[in-house]
C-alpha cells in the first residue's frame, strides 16, 4: 500500500462492526433511514492525519451501503461519519469517495 493509499479489503472484524455501530445514528438521521439490519461485511483503511474505514455494510434485503468513518487523532479517538454511498451491490468494490 503507498502512503494515503487505500488497503487491500479485508472481512469485517468485531473492531470494525463497532466502528459502524458507533456511527449508525448518525447515518440514520442522514439518510432518513432505519436500519434493522447493520452488519459490515468488509473494510478498507487509509491512512491520512489519522484513519479513514471505508466499510460495506449489509442493510438487509439484498441491499448494501459503503460508510466512511474517519478516526482522528486523539485520545478520545473521535469517530466522524464523512460519508455514505447507498443504493450498493455485495460485488460493489469498496473505493475512495
Amino acid at each position: 500500500m503507498m502512503p494515503g493509499g487505500l488497503s487491500r479489503a479485508r472481512s469485517a472484524t468485531p473492531e470494525i462492526q463497532e466502528i459502524a455501530d458507533k456511527v449508525k445514528s448518525l447515518l440514520e438521521e442522514k439518510t432518513n433511514e432505519k436500519y434493522e439490519v447493520f452488519k459490515a461485511v468488509e473494510y478498507k483503511t487509509q491512512v491520512v492525519a489519522g484513519q479513514n474505514y471505508f466499510i460495506k455494510m449489509d442493510v438487509g434485503g439484498g441491499c448494501f451501503l459503503h460508510i466512511k468513518v474517519f478516526r482522528r487523532i486523539s485520545p478520545e479517538n473521535v469517530l466522524e461519519l464523512s460519508g455514505y454511498q447507498t443504493n450498493k451491490t455485495r460485488n460493489d468494490e469498496l473505493s475512495y469517495f
